[in-house]
């Protein structure tokens, strides 16, 4: 069966490494072949159409008969419930379902009708999530609007800096030139002593 994994992060100093290694081990437990990977360092709250990898990742699964989207969870998709709800309709016209892992939930029964069950849970975590997150939101809010009352500075502390691609490739040179050779990712993994998404984001900056 093929499928693809799609991983998010909010900011660009968070890792999704964690999640697509968790994915990529359910993929080789279920016996599935991983066909891209997609991964994203952007607000779920964004529409849709401004995320780059959300786009890239619809496009590829129109024309390559994927029959699944594994993801971490449902917030990965997205923080706005309308903004979700969007995707995972577009996944069901088009017959592939969305497996959500932390709660093992799939959008789509196996003859690919839409599993009623599942599409009502969804809309309730998604609108749990939101709450979450807004109340979130607010939380943090009133924690800076005390702090600067008080005289306290906040925000990135000075001199913290994030990481360039070039940086990344730099540091990870021995790994391109493996790729570039065609070792597979699981081998370059144990010779390199990294993790598969340290790999996977390697090959997918240099095109391999």
């Amino acid at each position: 069966m093929k499928v693809v994994i799609f991983s998010r992060v909010s900011t660009q100093i968070q890792d999704y490494t964690r999640q697509t290694d968790e994915l990529l081990e359910y993929a080789s437990k279920m016996g599935y072949s991983v066909e891209r990977i997609f991964e994203e360092k952007v607000s779920g709250a964004k529409k849709n159409e401004e995320r780059k990898e959300l786009m890239a990742m619809m496009e590829y699964i129109k024309h390559n008969q994927i029959a699944k989207v594994l993801t971490w969870e449902l917030s990965r998709i997205g923080r706005n419930a309308i903004m979700v709800l969007q995707v995972i309709e577009l996944l069901n016209e088009a017959k592939v379902s969305l497996y959500i892992k932390n709660y093992n939930l799939e959008t789509l029964n196996t003859n690919g009708t839409v599993n009623p069950l599942s599409q009502f849970m969804v809309q309730i975590l998604n609108s749990v999530n939101e709450m979450e997150r807004q109340t979130i939101v607010q939380r943090l809010k009133s924690g800076y609007d005390a702090a600067r009352k008080n005289g306290l500075k906040v925000g990135r502390k000075t001199g913290v800096q994030i990481k360039s691609d070039e940086q990344f490739l730099k540091e990870n040179k021995d790994v391109a030139k493996l790729l570039k050779q065609g070792y597979a990712v699981r081998k370059i993994m144990k010779l390199e002593n990294k993790s598969s998404g340290t790999v996977q984001k390697v090959k997918k900056m240099i095109n391999v």
